[in-house]
């Protein structure tokens, strides 16, 4: 049996324009999806329910005693509940074709907007939240494998960032980490998306960062991949993949390079001809798609033989 692997992962279907909202969202409408079911949890952080969804796969229903990986997938900017539906169809589809062992899929509420961190002001502890506490209520609530082993985190766009950012500072938390076309992956916040729609720039960097650079800074992968690299080295199975038309490209090649620089082992691979789409870019991967959760689930396979 399998120990149970979280993958964390964010995907972003479109690039929209953040509601106005008259506070986070904690709790979301649930989203109507084979296999998938809407969850909530009483938060400590903020006092408050957050809600989530669960993808489970087929045979988390026949065999009861077993165990099983858990996949973390973080949204992109403007919410995540579209994606939900194509992302656990795309994983329930190579589950069943034996492409990938079963995991469980785990789809927390990241808000339009928070950047997987906690905010400066306090107001949105969403690192908190992921990390401390959403993590060990999947593991007391469903049959997962509760060590870091088990988990992966990945995401799409600022997902892609989040499960960056939050992989390499939690290594003991989890073992695998897939950056998708993540972003903003730049110190000065000035990335081809931000300055084509700077009010949405100064929108997160007031609301997120307090508008403060300097804490800008300290979240950022690129800080925390120097921070952490003689904590993760040879700990971390981890990919970057982008779409070679995506306007994060760039600036996820530097990324990669960095994370080369620091003898952070990681793969990178970019995807001709894909702009900044989820399923556009997890299928132009094709058969490079699967190894990178093979080896994150090979300690897991062997060692429950």
């Amino acid at each position: 049996m399998l120990r149970t692997l979280i993958l964390l992962t964010v995907c972003s279907f479109s690039i929209q324009p953040l509601a106005r909202a008259q506070g986070p969202a904690w709790v979301t409408p649930a989203v109507r999806a084979p296999r998938v079911t809407h969850h909530t949890f009483e938060s400590s952080a903020i006092q408050s329910k957050v809600s989530f969804h669960v993808y489970k796969p087929e045979v988390y229903g026949v065999e009861k005693q077993r165990r099983f990986p858990v996949l973390y997938w973080l949204n992109g900017t403007g919410g995540g509940l579209a994606g939900i539906a194509p992302v656990s169809a795309w994983f329930d589809t190579a589950i069943q074709d034996g492409k990938m062992p079963p995991v469980v899929v785990v789809f927390p509420n990241g808000l339009a907007a928070s950047m997987w961190c906690d905010s400066k002001d306090g107001a949105v502890p969403m690192e908190t939240i992921v990390v401390k506490e959403l993590v060990p209520h999947i593991d007391a609530t469903f049959r997962t494998i509760a060590k870091r082993e088990g988990r992966i985190i990945e995401g799409f766009s600022m997902g892609g960032y989040g499960a960056a950012r939050l992989g390499l500072k939690f290594p003991e938390v989890f073992a695998a980490v897939s950056c998708l076309a993540g972003g903003p992956l730049d110190l000065n916040f000035q990335g081809p998306r931000t300055r084509a729609n700077p009010t949405e720039r100064e929108n997160i960097l007031r609301t997120t960062f307090g508008g403060d650079l300097d804490y800008f800074r300290a979240q950022s992968p690129l800080t925390l991949a120097e921070r952490q690299a003689a904590a993760v080295q040879g700990k971390l199975i981890m990919r970057v993949a982008v779409g070679s038309r995506d306007f994060t490209a760039a600036l996820n090649r530097d990324f990669s390079a960095l994370l080369k620089k620091l003898e952070i082992a990681h793969t990178y691979l970019e995807v001709p001809g894909v702009g900044h789409e989820t399923l556009p870019l997890l299928r132009g991967l094709g058969a490079e798609q699967w190894p990178f959760y093979r080896s994150a689930l090979a300690p897991i396979s062997s060692k429950m033989k």
